[in-house]
């Protein structure tokens, strides 16, 4: 993985490609290159470290011609090197390919290729690809060479190949890796995701898996693997582009982080029927029966995505009465869970393309159960699959640590609570209009917690050379307590751990000493004592005590706490939409301070479209 751009058309390609490339730094990368056909040669550049760098030192606009192709790398087969990057080519160096995905049986095949005397010059399984299109040549043409190959290659792929006998061509195709054509007038486009063609064209046309498309400057072809044409619906994009800029923030994430008064009312905006005292949506596609019959709901994601479910649990089974089971989608795959047509499989993510998630679902369908999908970008593969699903409206997110795109799940987990739970009647019109009514509220309490940035900075800079932090929550604040403690790993490279508090006496309170604070997520609630409790035993070890709360008459946080932050008041259930929001901040400070690239964090990619 990581980002692919491609372009055919009368314009000189390079520059469209590096500015595809920097619109794409954001998912992460270690390498980069650039490859265009010109008088039928192929030309590559490509090198380790920042775009901006290796554009300084290798050039790339001295690379002529009107097809080109380039690629982001985030290293999964072989480390770090110049010749490990992005494009690949044969042995003849007719063939220039850019790939996304793993490919798992590359070994044997590298193996088998190397035999008949293909030499290989990287380390990659992105060779073999390559060096198995030149063998296929042999005896057939480019497309049929890609088929044949496809067909033999086990794993995730998404593909761009430029072949110099076909030099106003470029070839592509899919499978459980994210790929689109933009439509341009007299030039067309690919990239692995559509902020890359933004700037360039609204009209899209998304690849499924196993389909193969050729790209000229005015026509596209798409293809399955036994050749057969397909006709593809032609999308508008609705993003704007003043969403991909940082409108005077110094980072995506800080931006992100500001814009959820907004994105959570994008949330619920439209979603909200007062008289009915219900949510509705557009797409949820299950029948008033369909929704009586579900007995249970599994809840599946991965990181940030995943503490969401957690809360989704404590929404569906407090709002809804619906038993829910909550699985890391990696697992899932690989688990043999019990389904029928009356479970309900629930897959969250931002990208919409999270590859274990996709094979959870996968897996769900094949055992008939009912699967829907809550995602932020429309026409992703997870929106394809499902057989309902809710869009969250957060617009891009840039920033590699999710923020907005968290909250906005919790808005929807908690709508669809409470659809559920009028459809199965375990909500009444008076308790659905006073939860909704709640609900319309946030995104103004949001803006006051926003308002404490300047604190939490300050406080961020007392605490940026810590080593280590440990985050407390009870209930529906556990999660949040992972969620605060995965951003700062994230973004600072602290070591931090979330634990319900309750569970810090059965071992994580051997940690605690001066050096490293506790960050307790502490509302005033009907679990305060509780947790006022574990706070005691903290101090009294010496332990540093940062707390979140909501402003009481009483002072016994305060008295007890380091650093007090303080959060408007409203329900146990959307008391994460709130308390999450210092933990971002938080965050996001400790790692300015600490000199961290906050927007593209080491070794992370924003959209993980390989196991």
């Amino acid at each position: 993985m990581c980002g692919i751009i491609g372009y055919v058309g009368n314009k000189e390609a390079a520059p469209i490609l590096v500015e595809g490339l920097k619109k794409l730094e954001y998912r992460g990368y270690d390498s980069a290159g650039v490859a265009t056909i010109n008088n039928k040669n192929i030309l590559i550049k490509k090198d380790v470290g920042k775009i901006s760098e290796i554009e300084k030192k290798l050039n790339w606009a001295s690379l002529l011609g009107n097809v080109g192709i380039a690629h982001t790398r985030w290293s999964t087969h072989g480390a770090v090197t110049k010749m490990n990057a992005h494009p690949h080519n044969d042995c003849k160096n007719e063939i220039a390919l850019v790939h996304n995905g793993i490919i798992e049986n590359y070994a044997e095949l590298r193996f088998l290729l190397a035999k008949e005397g293909h030499s290989f010059k990287s380390e990659t399984d992105t060779e073999v690809l390559a060096h198995l299109i030149e063998k296929f040549l042999e005896h057939c043409n480019i497309e049929n060479a890609i088929i044949k190959t496809l067909k033999i290659v086990e794993g995730a792929y998404a593909l761009a190949i430029l072949y110099v006998k076909e030099p106003e061509k470029i070839f592509i195709a899919k499978k459980s890796s994210p790929l689109v054509i933009g439509l341009g007038k007299d030039e067309m486009f690919v990239a692995s995701d559509v902020i890359a063609i933004m700037p360039h064209t609204k009209k899209i046309v998304y690849l499924n898996d196993n389909e193969i498309a050729i790209l000229t400057k005015q026509s596209y072809t798409v293809k399955n693997f036994d050749a057969v044409k397909i006709d593809k619906k032609v999308q508008e994009l609705k993003w704007d582009i003043e969403q991909t800029s940082l409108n005077g923030f110094d980072h995506f994430m800080l931006k992100e982080i500001f814009e959820q008064p907004t994105t959570i009312q994008n949330a619920f905006k439209g979603r909200i029927d007062i008289r009915a005292g219900n949510a509705k949506f557009g797409g949820i596609n299950l029948s008033k029966k369909d929704l009586k019959e579900i007995n249970r709901v599994i809840l599946t994601a991965c990181g940030t995505s995943w503490h969401a479910c957690l809360i989704g649990k404590y929404l569906f089974e407090d709002i809804a009465k619906i038993p829910v089971q909550v699985e890391y989608a990696s697992e899932l795959r690989y688990s043999k869970p019990i389904l029928d047509k009356n479970v309900l499989v629930i897959a969250l993510s931002q990208s919409g393309e999270t590859a274990d998630t996709i094979a959870a679902l996968e897996k769900a369908k094949k055992q008939n159960a009912k699967t829907f999908g809550i995602v932020n970008v429309v026409g992703s593969t997870i929106t394809r699959m499902v057989d309902g699903g809710i869009y969250l409206h957060a617009g891009p997110e840039i920033g590699v640590a999710s923020t907005k795109a968290f909250t906005s799940q919790l808005v929807i987990l908690y709508l669809l609570a409470i659809f559920l739970a009028r459809a199965k009647e375990q909500l009444n019109n008076r308790e659905g209009v006073k939860m909704l009514k709640l609900l319309q509220e946030i995104p103004k309490k949001v803006k006051k917690v926003l308002d404490a940035n300047k604190k939490i900075k300050d406080i961020a800079k007392k605490y940026c050379s810590i080593s280590n932090a440990l985050y407390l929550g009870r209930g529906y604040n556990f999660p949040v307590a992972l969620e605060g403690a995965l951003k700062l790993k994230e973004i600072s490279y602290i070591h931090a751990e979330g634990y319900p508090a309750a569970e810090m006496k059965h071992g994580p309170i051997a940690l605690v000493d001066k050096n490293m604070p506790s960050i307790f997520i502490a509302p005033s609630d009907r679990l305060s004592k509780k947790i006022l409790s574990n706070i005691e035993e903290v101090k009294s070890r010496g332990g540093k005590v940062i707390i979140i709360t909501t402003p009481t008459k009483h002072n016994e946080l305060k008295e007890k706490a380091d650093e007090i932050i303080y959060v408007p008041n409203t329900t146990e259930q959307l008391m994460p939409i709130l308390t999450v929001i210092p933990t971002q901040l938080l965050a996001y400070h400790i790692a300015v301070a600490r000199g961290c690239d906050v927007d593209k964090p080491r070794n992370l990619a924003k959209s993980v479209t390989v196991e």
